[in-house]
């Protein structure tokens, strides 16, 4: 038998097509995510201690290499099927780098550098060979992707790595490269010579499955948004300054669920499951805009925690920043992702980023407690305005 039949799966490791059984999201898949639980609070965490600008492009990088750790291995667990054993360990091995991925994520640009760095290599080029090993003698179109694909990753790994043994600005600097590579590759088909680039019509999706998926992972954020705000209060004095910032950063999750879950995502499921190229979908509304929606619950989640410890503070630049753009982050991603299952752009996202934007002159005048009902506030507005204007619209859920 040739080597290269040896390296590859004789059994079929495929996910099964054309049930509504066949799409849903399995319980390992519900098991891996638990790391990023931990990822997201490392990150939200990480971004308290450093609120600066240098702070916030660290964890911007570092957000981003964790964004794709994730969505890669959502998108093979599209392709492959959770339910075989090599693919179950597979996914477990990822777990174990994840966890180091996150452990090391407070001092990755410290003394923890390298082991952030090999770990996102190994989970990025280690999981594209798996997809090599189970596509060669089965998916020759998808395997032929893969061989783009783990080229490109190949190529970043370097790049982390160097990243990781350089000091100071060179290490920022390599990985922001790195980062950006691995943000761009899929919008160039992942082009390499000779073998050309990838088409989004040929990435066979099951779009309900990716919309579930990508769904958890935006509760995966709120609920450790959730959790940030408990423990916060917990070790708290309560009084009536901290008990109203406890029930404000609360009101706030609530209304961020209900601007997602309650039009957008089921919407979009329904959009990307009956698609003619749910692969462009996929790579647009989730695998992309997603990240403006994380980005967003992380940083909100940094604002909440400001205005439970300094309810009565003063609203210093960085402080404010996390406020408002924390909200306004998530309202302009949803915004995004709603446009691509709609004829326009949401109004009550327009009107409530403009309402965001008119609370910056009265920074100065406010206190954190102010200011983060004031931002809860326009959601609640954002999030009543939308259910109450569609209700029954052939573009809302009764589409």
């Amino acid at each position: 038998m040739p080597t290269a039949s040896r390296l590859a799966a004789r059994a079929n490791h495929l996910r099964p097509r054309g049930g509504r059984e066949d799409s849903r999201v399995t319980n390992v898949e519900l098991f891996y995510d638990l790391v990023f639980v931990f990822a997201v609070t490392q990150l939200s965490h990480g971004l308290l201690e450093h609120l600066t600008p240098l702070g916030a492009v660290q964890t911007a990088v570092l957000m981003l290499a964790m964004w794709w750790a994730w969505i890669d291995t959502a998108w093979i667990t599209n392709w492959l099927n959770p339910e075989r054993t090599a693919v179950r360990l597979m996914l477990f091995g990822l777990m174990l780098a994840g966890l180091v991925l996150a452990a090391s994520i407070p001092k990755a640009f410290g003394d923890r550098a390298l082991p952030f760095a090999v770990s996102y290599a190994v989970t990025q080029v280690g999981r594209s060979l798996f997809m090599l090993w189970a596509l060669k003698n089965h998916d020759a179109g998808n395997f032929l992707n893969f061989i783009r694909i783990v080229l490109w990753q190949a190529l970043v790994a370097l790049l982390w790595i160097g990243g990781a043994l350089a000091d100071g600005p060179n290490r920022l600097t390599l990985w922001a490269v790195a980062v950006g590579i691995e943000t761009a590759a899929p919008l160039f088909g992942f082009w390499v010579p000779v073998l050309g680039r990838s088409a989004t019509t040929d990435w066979a999706v099951e779009g309900g499955h990716m919309a579930e998926r990508c769904g958890l992972f935006v509760i995966i954020a709120l609920g450790e948004s959730v959790l940030v705000t408990g423990a916060t209060f917990a070790g708290l004095v309560w009084t009536a300054e901290h008990i109203g910032a406890f029930l404000v950063a609360f009101t706030g999750s609530v209304a961020m669920w209900v601007i997602y879950f309650n039009i957008g995502a089921e919407r979009a499921s329904r959009q990307i499951a009956s698609s003619k190229d749910p692969g462009r979908l996929a790579r647009n509304g989730y695998t992309y805009l997603h990240i403006l929606l994380v980005a967003g619950i992380i940083v909100a989640a940094v604002g909440d925690d400001l205005a439970l410890h300094h309810p009565n503070g003063h609203n210093d630049t960085a402080t404010a920043a996390v406020l408002i753009g924390g909200p306004a982050l998530y309202l302009f991603g949803n915004l995004l992702f709603k446009r691509l299952s709609a004829p326009h752009l949401p109004l009550s996202h327009l009107v409530g980023l403009g309402l965001l934007a008119l609370l910056i002159p009265a920074v100065p005048v406010t206190t954190p407690l102010l200011l983060s009902s004031a931002t809860t506030a326009v959601l609640i507005v954002v999030a009543a305005w939308e259910s109450i204007s569609l209700r029954g619209s052939p573009h809302g859920k009764a589409a």
